[in-house]
C-alpha cells in the first residue's frame, strides 16, 4: 500500500510494528484506566466510541473495563496492530489504513486520538481534524503532547516524525460548535500512573 506522507509509511512499516512491543504493559494500561476514569466521569456512560490510530487497543481495553457495554470501533494503519484489533473487537469494527483516507461510515458518541496527531504531517492536520470531528455525534477527545505554538521534536533519531502544538485549540477554532469540557496533564513522574507528559482535552459539540 502506498501513502501520501512519509509519516504514514513510517507507522505502517517496521517502526510501527516495533512500537507495539514497546508499549504493551500493565503499567501503561493502568495509566489509561486512570485517565479514562476521569474522562468518563465527565461524559457519563457512552454507547459507542471510535479511536483513530488505536495501535493494539490499550485505550479501548481501558474504556471497555470501565464501560462494559460500549460498542467500539478503530482505525489503525499498522497491519500487525490491526490484526490484533480484529481479534479483540471483530473484523467488521476495524478499518486498516490511514485515518487521512478514512471516511467515517457512521458516527460514534465519542471519537478520539491518543498519541496520534503528534505524528501526522502538519500539512495534513486539517484532514485529520475533519475526520475526528465527522466521526463523533457528541464528544471529541485528543490526548497528545501539548505546546502553545507548533514545534518539531527529534523522535528516536528521526526527523519530522514528532510535532507538538495546541491540537485541541486548533480544533475548536476550526469547528466553532466545539466547547471544552475538561482537560488534564499526565506526568511521566506520577508515582501511581505515569503517562509520558501527555495532556488530554475533552470537547463536546454544542
Amino acid at each position: 500500500m502506498t501513502y501520501s506522507t512519509p509519516q504514514e509509511e513510517f507507522w505502517a512499516g517496521e517502526f510501527g510494528t516495533e512500537y507495539i512491543s514497546r508499549n504493551r504493559s500493565d503499567q501503561i494500561l493502568a495509566g489509561y484506566l486512570a485517565m479514562w476514569g476521569r474522562v468518563l466521569s465527565r461524559t457519563g456512560r457512552l454507547a459507542s466510541c471510535v479511536e483513530l490510530g488505536a495501535n493494539v487497543g490499550l485505550n479501548l481495553r481501558a474504556i471497555k473495563l470501565l464501560c462494559p457495554d460500549i460498542e467500539q470501533h478503530a482505525v489503525e494503519i499498522n497491519p500487525e496492530a490491526a490484526a490484533e484489533l480484529r481479534i479483540a473487537l471483530g473484523a467488521d469494527r476495524i478499518h486498516e489504513g490511514s485515518l487521512l483516507e478514512w471516511e467515517p461510515p457512521e458516527q460514534a458518541e465519542l471519537s478520539f486520538t491518543s498519541g496520534v496527531l503528534i505524528h501526522i504531517s502538519p500539512d495534513m492536520l486539517p484532514i485529520a481534524y475533519d475526520r475526528l470531528y465527522a466521526a463523533s455525534s457528541r464528544f471529541v477527545l485528543v490526548a497528545e503532547y501539548y505546546n502553545p505554538s507548533p514545534v518539531t521534536i527529534d523522535y528516536r533519531g528521526h526527523d519530522d516524525r514528532l510535532f507538538k502544538r495546541d491540537f485541541a485549540g486548533e480544533m475548536m477554532e476550526r469547528f466553532p460548535d466545539l466547547r471544552l469540557i475538561d482537560y488534564a496533564f499526565m506526568y511521566r513522574r506520577d508515582p501511581m500512573f505515569p503517562r509520558d507528559d501527555t495532556t488530554w482535552f475533552l470537547m463536546s459539540k454544542r
